[in-house]
């Protein structure tokens, strides 16, 4: 795990597991869980997204410990670092700064509680970014996520941003979209 501060930000960058992949037959290969397919209808790894979730909220709960408040902390990944960071924010007890979800999607999604929309980041300010020439996460997955962010979270704070001829990928506007969110909801104290 990274630690890197800046004059009023510290960033943690945790590191997946090394674990076997179904999808990646069974080889294994960092990953916060397993993944059985990539179909909107695929089976997912309930037990493995909860565990991984728990593992994020501890973190945060030490931070919080360490005397940042929880609604100083963004979470924030790619892929399925960013899934992993949405199931988190619309799953803990600690209200958050905001999220940055990057090419990914809502993890257990068709079992989502509706109560999320009643927990402590009922109101959180979600940035999404999305390639529109992704063919590993498709965009139609990310705009079908910031659709049903919209329905369980306050819709005006979510925020979907489609990057023309994007892979699974990252662009120079995309990170100076990150930049920015995380100056809007960091300033210095």
């Amino acid at each position: 795990m990274a630690s890197i501060r800046s004059p009023h930000i510290k960033y943690i960058c945790p590191h997946a597991p090394i674990m076997p992949v179904s999808l990646n037959m069974n080889m294994s290969m960092p990953s916060w869980f397993d993944i059985i397919g990539l179909s909107p209808d695929a089976q997912e790894d309930d037990a493995g997204i909860k565990q991984a979730s728990e593992n994020i909220k501890a973190l945060i709960d030490q931070e919080v410990k360490n005397g940042i408040p929880s609604n100083r902390i963004i979470l924030g990944g790619f892929s399925q670092g960013g899934a992993l960071s949405l199931y988190t924010a619309l799953t803990t007890s600690q209200k958050l700064a905001g999220v940055l979800a990057l090419s990914c999607w809502l993890p257990l999604r068709s079992s989502f509680p509706q109560a999320a929309a009643n927990s402590a980041n009922k109101d959180v300010s979600v940035l999404q970014c999305h390639g529109e020439s992704d063919t590993l996460v498709p965009y139609l997955y990310g705009s079908l996520t910031s659709q049903t962010l919209k329905a369980l979270i306050n819709p005006a704070n979510v925020s979907f941003k489609a990057y023309p001829g994007l892979a699974h990928t990252s662009c120079n506007q995309e990170m100076t979209d990150v930049k920015q969110f995380i100056e809007k909801q960091l300033p210095p104290s």
